[in-house]
């Protein structure tokens, strides 16, 4: 007679009793109820250590092999939590003993077991997750993470540690240089996706995604990524950290398309983060930032509304040369190049910002302040004078009268000036957008001026024919 225990069979509730002992036979496997046919526990309880033992002296294999009948039996008979401590305890003696093949490839026959309890899967994974980082070298952890990643492709129960896992190869591979493999790689995670993952991690994963695409150079797809995180998820202090981290990539990002005002409101977001404000010099540092680049963007509604709620900020006055700065753009006065050099080209060209570096970038950005001085000069000559000499506006903005005339086109074109110019006589008319009721009172005036005239000369016409008509009846 066999000595084994039998494995306890559940009885069926009777009518009046408690209903807490059949709730915790009964699971969710893949949105459907499975209720426990057998108990499996008293059973585990005697072999799984009988197995650890076998194993300990070194008959590894055999202990397994012991381990999966009972695993058969468990699974059969539905019994979720028996399972999953088989499933692990098999991991657990691949593992300590340094069968790393052996390990591979009990995981890879486990899960493709018929009616494998999703439950017990997870926890195996999640089990094996944590040797990944306890692996002896390089190609045992390889190996392991590559057959993680291959039994969990396709099953939503274990996206969470799938995607860790995909992360943690992209990290082995951006140090060992490959970048682009490294994208790759983490681009195939649809992040957004996973209902198990916490909000929070899923935006580690996409900032991730983000960085390794500039690193890349794929800005397009940065962009695309960066759509992916709603702003108001940084509304929270919690999450400080991970602000800094998104602004900073879209500033980098920002900065390759030129995009001032973007990345000015990118700063803004940064300033009024909780660690920048506790910061006074981080604090300042930053606003300097914003009130340069709210300067190199280009003028419109949207940059001088801004412009103007950016003056009124306090902390300006600990930065008294940026605010000096700042007023010259509000001021409705003509701005000297030369002199706007002489006073701040020191302080704008240090290492107190990184607008403005001595690298081509910088110098490129250094131009495009001098361009929009020069806009802003030709706004206040549109705002003063009606007519004026094209070899006067270009001695008022120290430019050749080639120079002055390309400068005026570009406003003309994009609509932030009206003007037209006598080329021949080398004269500029500044003029106002009339406002649509003006321009239709105008045209109604004029059509009834344009009547009056017509009834004027129609009555004319009449009193001429009847003079004639009398003479030639007086004659008769």
């Amino acid at each position: 007679m066999s000595s084994e225990k039998k494995p306890t069979e559940k009885k069926p509730v009777e009518a009046g009793g408690t209903e807490d002992s059949t709730l915790g036979n009964v699971i969710s496997e893949g949105g459907r109820l499975v209720k426990m046919e057998v108990d499996y526990s008293t059973t585990c309880d005697e072999k799984i250590p009988a197995a650890q033992q076998m194993a300990k002296d070194g008959r590894v294999q055999e202990a397994v092999d012991s381990l999966m009948v009972l695993e058969k039996q468990t699974r059969t008979g539905a019994d979720a939590h028996s399972t999953s401590r088989v499933l692990v305890a098999v991991v657990e003696i691949c593992f300590d003993a340094g069968e790393w093949n052996l390990l591979n490839e009990t995981v890879v026959t486990l899960t493709k077991k018929r009616s494998q309890i999703k439950m017990a899967v997870t926890k195996m994974v999640q089990k094996c997750c944590d040797y990944v980082d306890k692996a002896p070298d390089k190609d045992a952890k390889l190996k392991l993470m590559d057959t993680l990643r291959t039994v969990t492709a396709g099953k939503i129960y274990v996206e969470v540690e799938r995607a860790r896992l995909t992360h943690k190869l992209a990290v082995m591979k951006e140090a060992e240089g490959d970048i682009t493999e490294a994208a790759t790689i983490l681009q195939e995670l649809q992040v957004e996706t996973f209902g198990s993952m916490e909000r929070k991690e899923k935006v580690e994963m996409i900032l991730e995604q983000m960085r390794l695409c500039l690193l890349k150079k794929d800005f397009v797809r940065t962009q695309i990524i960066s759509k992916k995180i709603s702003t108001k998820f940084f509304d929270s202090e919690e999450v400080d950290d991970l602000k800094l981290k998104f602004y900073n990539l879209m500033i980098d990002l920002d900065s390759h398309d030129g995009s001032f005002l973007s990345i000015c409101r990118h700063y803004r977001a940064i300033y009024d983060s909780k660690s920048v404000k506790e910061s006074e010099t981080e604090k300042k540092r930053v606003l300097k930032h914003v009130v340069l680049f709210i300067i190199l963007a280009p003028y419109d509604n949207e940059q001088s509304d801004l412009l103007h709620r950016i003056k009124e900020d306090k902390t300006l006055e600990d930065i008294s040369q940026y605010k000096d700065l700042l007023q010259l753009f509000v001021t409705a006065e003509l701005i000297k190049w030369s002199r706007l050099c002489d006073v701040y080209e020191a302080e704008l060209r240090s290492t107190a910002t990184t607008v403005f570096p001595s690298t081509e970038e910088g110098n490129d950005r250094w131009t495009k302040l001098k361009n929009r001085v020069v806009e802003h000069n030709i706004r206040m000559m549109a705002k003063y004078y009606t007519r004026i000499h094209l070899k006067r506006m270009a001695e008022l903005l120290d430019l050749s009268v080639k120079e002055s005339e390309e400068f005026l086109c570009q406003l003309v074109v994009s609509g932030t000036v009206i003007a037209r110019m006598d080329r021949l006589e080398g004269v500029v008319n500044f003029g106002t957008t009339p406002e649509h009721s003006q321009l239709l009172n105008s045209w109604s005036d004029s059509l009834h001026h344009l009547m009056a005239l017509v009834n004027k000369t129609t009555h004319l016409i009449n009193k001429e024919e009847m003079v004639h008509k009398h003479l030639l009846t007086v004659k008769e």
